[in-house]
């Protein structure tokens, strides 16, 4: 699983993954392949949680995109572009979209924190879009992480400190979650 935080504070967003994989019982550290947990897309930084097939589907969905529908700086942007992203999963990357008989929609099996000037973002599989004022994390640390981001709030200077946290407690106290941590921080638009 993972770890990861974003924090918006004092004018900057920050997002901080720790870069262990686990499969099973089995742990495959940072020296031992690159697992990058966030990349890239156009000016916003991706980091997502759940199985490690998503990481290199997701990296190529988003990054194939048109410029006209990959927007994430808005909650209906993030929407509407996880909404055009879904059957494309779908249909060239054989996403299974199913979770439960019971489901209300069809699922993107996976959770993902968007960084970018304008804010914090995250998606969960139903397409649920958040736009966070403060903090979140995502993966089999975040309750560790939530808490540490929580306590250390009012005296943190940064956004990058809240994040960078969040993500060590994750690390410390999450079986699945490792250093070192990537951490990437933007200037938010005034």
């Amino acid at each position: 699983m993972t770890t990861i935080a974003v924090a918006r504070k004092a004018g900057q967003v920050a997002i901080v993954a720790d870069s262990l994989v686990t499969f099973g019982d089995t742990r495959l550290g940072h020296g031992y392949e690159a697992n990058a947990k966030v990349f890239r897309i156009g000016d916003s930084w991706v980091g997502m949680a759940g199985t490690t097939a998503h990481f290199p589907v997701l990296r190529r969905a988003l990054g194939t995109l048109p410029a006209d529908e990959l927007k994430l700086h808005s909650r209906d942007d993030v929407f509407d572009t996880f909404l055009k992203l879904h059957p494309k999963l779908k249909d060239s990357y054989y996403l299974n979209t199913k979770e439960e008989d019971a489901d209300p929609y069809e699922s993107s099996q996976f959770t993902v924190l968007i960084a970018n000037a304008s804010g914090i973002f995250g998606v969960y599989s139903y397409r649920e879009v958040f736009e966070f004022e403060r903090f979140w994390a995502i993966g089999s640390g975040r309750s560790f992480a939530l808490g540490a981001m929580h306590a250390v709030w009012d005296k943190a200077r940064t956004a990058r400190e809240v994040a960078e946290t969040g993500a060590r407690a994750g690390c410390e106290f999450d079986k699945n979650s490792g250093g070192p941590l990537q951490t990437h921080t933007l200037k938010l638009r005034a």
